[in-house]
């Protein structure tokens, strides 16, 4: 239990420590709580942050409880006291000393209760705060489904609010202080101030309104006041204009020149009884259809990426911290815009935007889909109100967006009639969104982002409806060819010349864990994902109409019902999901940073096969750099100079040694030298009959990658057909999925028990022999296998555009494995033994003697024989 002490008003308490949380059902009109098994807990929380990751399908989305007690002190009495949320998903009702408060609905903007009036002033007397969070899946409230992870909890802080009687209004969750800059030019500025105060006292009130504005170097530079009578019990709106600030500091990327205004209320002894304090930035902008973005009469192409708000372990209840820490590696790559997708984020986010220099868009939750009911409406439009209100203020906001693919589900399918009422029903949905917007904030611009069917957004307004049209589009990763994408762009350009454009999303997927020398689509490696970013912002640069390239995602995020190679993850980011860089976000360094940038790729940790000739293995290696020109330098010696070609990314062919490889990047700017070194460690496998240096061969089956276990630090390589005097497969094929031309080799499906699903989502399938011509010892041989055809349906998953739900065919599969003419595996039923996706690893401890080498056989009873990967151990 805390104590409340007394302090001036107005004030913000913070009060997200020692609480309790439960699952466990809680009446909260009785005070005997000792039976519920409470946990204690600090604020932010959830309680997804590591059920989301487990095996079981699913995730607890259900109601939650939270308890706090506290003590206030008398003086306390007669005051306004709100209880502040900054952040509690989804529905959430509170009830103070057994009593129920209110009750708010929707997870991602602020909201508060006023408590006062249920609170306990004696001396010594404890009050109870009782939370009921709820984050089922309710179909009044969006998002209705999505492709990240509906946290449960109060995820961000909670505040204890004191007030006067008589205050700036707190409606909406809002300030009660709303800034704006009708007009603004290099020589002058105006700024407008409006507001809405609230008298709940039993007298009329005489109050003075102030607000002082203070230059980015605190200087005042003007002061406004307004005597105004309130009437009691009333709510009344002000009005304070600035009619000319001569020569505004204006605000910009490159300047993010910040204004201070305070706005008080004092009472007629002069006394401040409440105070809010807004930074305001002077810029003006606008988005041409043709030529893109304007800031302050200069040309921009606004590059960024959008953000989810969760982080590794934690979920989304992050301290602040997390929250500028996200946005200073948006700003350390060089880019100018977040997207703040899908929903309005904690309060830091913005902040920081203002502080940086990063424009921003926000937008609520409806994704996907809608329920055409009037309680949806209401909580759409109401989140929209809002959103708006809360944000305001903030310089770095240009665009209000909403209905994030909204057709990307659409219900009804197979009742034609009955679904174009629920079309013809969205876009009603949007014009009123769209109406509320431009009524509440005519200064900025609003957007719906959309996903890339052309004619069902055209047929039914949604690119006319606001001011600008986004497009999410994967063109070559989800469906299609990447040449469909500028393709694309134009087809839009050329039907709307009038609309401005806006890619609000890009990418494909990037486990960090997966290289290749051979990348292919959906095979999930980096190197795919740097192709496909770099012709991606390559179309979107040489098209002025295009006034903005957003990348999917800033970091990769929580989305449970995924499976692939990182299970319930969306590899997509440019950062980890524990917020490690990736080479694309190197690569984006390299084109956006104005400062000398030199880094080389971080694939450090390798192993390749052995040149035919010579004791060295050849693989490319990558430098990102925005030099005109760079040098290689392997062990000492340069492998050579190459010049800027394809923006940003610089590539040689290295012979690389066994054990430890120092390379050095340079190169020079405006004659000023920069270098970069990276330490390569190389594992070369060399099966020269002479060679008894080899220690550990790691092989996927059926890919053309490799893998890197970040637990063991193994490296898994890809197979190779046998070579004399070598190792390699004979026989078999690839396994590919039967119903998707989307992913070339491999199955998408979670493989159960294993952080190592790519070791087991391969395999070789009808394989005959795998031969290794090792030196004479012993060895530790390991089979690693998993039935990938299990006969369940796949569940189609909304972002897998054009998928289908799908049904893998059961097969009866039976085979024997024979390892130098030894049986090893009599009738090896996969299924039987371990399950179906399911790992499982048979060992062999095995003498080679008189050069024969290990020849492992595999002889089909029913059905083809598989083989996921193999390892090879030598023990002496």
């Amino acid at each position: 239990m805390s104590q409340v002490a007394a302090k001036p008003k107005p004030m913000k308490i913070g009060f997200s420590y020692n609480w309790y949380f439960s699952k466990d059902a809680v009446d909260p009109s009785t005070s005997k709580l000792g039976s519920i098994k409470w946990q204690q807990i600090n604020i932010p929380h959830t309680w997804n942050n590591l059920d989301v990751m487990d095996d079981t399908k699913g995730y607890f989305r259900g109601v939650g409880w939270y308890k706090k007690t506290f003590k206030l002190e008398e003086s306390y009495k007669g005051n306004h006291i709100y209880i502040d949320f900054e952040g509690a998903n989804q529905v959430t009702e509170l009830f103070v000393n057994g009593k129920s408060v209110g009750v708010h609905t929707g997870g991602y903007t602020r909201f508060n209760f006023r408590v006062d009036q249920f609170l306990n002033f004696e001396i010594g007397a404890e009050n109870l705060i009782l939370v009921k969070v709820d984050n089922s899946h309710n179909d009044n409230v969006p998002p209705l489904s999505g492709d990240f992870t509906f946290f449960g909890g109060i995820y961000r802080d909670v505040n204890l609010l004191v007030k006067d009687p008589v205050h700036f209004s707190l409606a909406y969750g809002a300030s009660g202080v709303f800034i704006s800059t009708p007009t603004v030019s290099e020589s002058q500025a105006s700024i407008k101030i409006k507001g809405s105060l609230e008298n709940s006292s039993a007298a009329n009130k005489k109050i003075k309104i102030s607000s002082v504005i203070k230059s980015p170097n605190g200087n005042i530079v003007s002061i406004k006041t307004s005597l105004i009578t309130i009437g009691k019990g009333k709510n009344k709106a002000f009005v304070q204009d600035v009619e000319s600030l001569v020569k505004p500091e204006l605000w910009s990327p490159e300047n993010p020149n910040l204004y201070a205004i305070i706005t008080t209320i004092a009472d007629n002894s002069g006394k401040i009884i409440d105070k809010v304090s807004n930074s305001i930035g002077f810029r003006w902008y606008r988005f041409d259809a043709e030529n893109g973005f304007f800031l302050n009469g200069k040309p921009y192409k606004l590059i960024g990426a959008s953000r989810h708000q969760d982080y590794a372990g934690i979920g989304n209840a992050l301290t602040d911290d997390y929250h500028i820490n996200d946005v200073m590696y948006l700003k350390n790559m060089g880019a100018n815009f977040l997207r703040v997708a899908h929903y309005p984020q904690d309060e830091n986010v913005l902040a920081t935007c203002d502080r940086l220099g990063i424009l921003t868009s926000v937008e609520i939750p409806i994704v996907n889909a809608i329920t055409e009911s009037t309680e949806f409406t209401s909580n759409a439009l109401n989140m929209q109100l809002e959103m708006i209100k809360q944000n305001y203020n903030h310089p770095s906001i240009v665009i209000w967006a909403y209905m994030n693919e909204v057709f990307l589900r659409p219900k009804f399918v197979g009742q034609k009639e009955r679904q174009k009422e629920y079309f013809n029903n969205i876009k009603k949905l949007a014009q009123s969104i769209e109406l509320l917007t431009r009524n509440e904030d005519p200064s900025r611009y609003t957007m719906i982002p959309n996903y890339g069917y052309y004619d069902i957004h055209k047929e039914y307004g949604l690119i006319e409806i606001p001011m600008i049209v986004g497009w999410n589009l994967y063109q070559g990763w989800y469906s299609g060819k990447k040449e469909d994408f500028g393709r694309f762009l134009d087809k839009c350009h050329l039907d709307f010349p009038y609309k401005p454009i806006m890619v609000t999303e890009y990418g494909a997927d990037a486990d960090p864990r997966i290289r290749s020398l051979t990348p292919k689509k959906f095979d999930k490696s980096v190197d795919f994902s740097l192709n496909f970013h770099q012709y991606y912002l390559e179309q979107m640069n040489k098209r002025s109409f295009v006034s903005a390239a957003l990348i999917w995602n800033l970091a990769d995020f929580s989305s449970e019902q995924r499976e692939e190679t990182m299970p319930h993850i969306n590899n997509k980011g440019l950062l980890t999901l524990d917020r490690k860089p990736k080479d694309l976000y190197y690569y984006y360094q390299s084109q956006l940073l104005k400062s000398p940038f030199l880094k080389i790729s971080n694939w450090a940790n390798r192993t390749g096969i052995s040149n035919p000739t010579e004791q060295v293995s050849t693989q490319s290696i990558s430098v990102f750099s925005n030099a005109d020109e760079v040098e290689l330098f392997v062990n000492q010696v340069s492998v050579g100079k190459k010049t800027q070609v394809k923006g940003g990314k610089f590539t040689w062919d290295v012979d690389f040694l066994q054990g430890n490889n120092t390379l050095v990047a340079k190169a020079f700017f405006n004659g000023m030298a920069l270098q970069d070194k990276e330490e390569v460690n190389f594992t070369i496998i060399d099966f020269k009959r002479n060679n008894t240096s080899f220690n550990q061969l790691n092989v996927l089956l059926g890919a053309k990658r490799f893998y890197k276990d970040p637990k063991t630090g193994q490296n898994w390589i890809p197979s190779q057909i046998y070579v004399d005097g070598s190792w390699g497969h004979i026989g078999g094929d690839f396994f590919s999925l039967v119903d998707t031309t989307r992913q070339s080799y491999g199955t998408d499906r979670d493989i159960k028990s294993t952080d190592n699903d790519p070791i087991y989502q391969t395999q070789q399938v009808g394989i005959k022999e795998f031969k290794l011509d090792v030196t004479d010892g012993e060895y530790e041989l390991s089979l690693h296998f998993a039935e990938l055809l299990s006969g369940e349906t796949k569940e189609a998953l909304a972002y897998n555009l054009n998928d289908t739900n799908r049904k893998d065919n059961l097969v009866n599969r039976e085979f024997d494995v024979v390892v130098n003419n030894d049986e090893f595996l009599k009738g090896f039923n996969i299924r039987n033994k371990y399950g179906a996706l399911t790992p499982g690893v048979e060992k062999l401890s095995i003498m080679v003697h008189n050069n024969e080498g290990i020849t492992i056989r595999f002889l089909p009873r029913q059905g083809t024989p598989v083989l996921s990967a193999l390892q090879l151990r030598r023990i002496r």
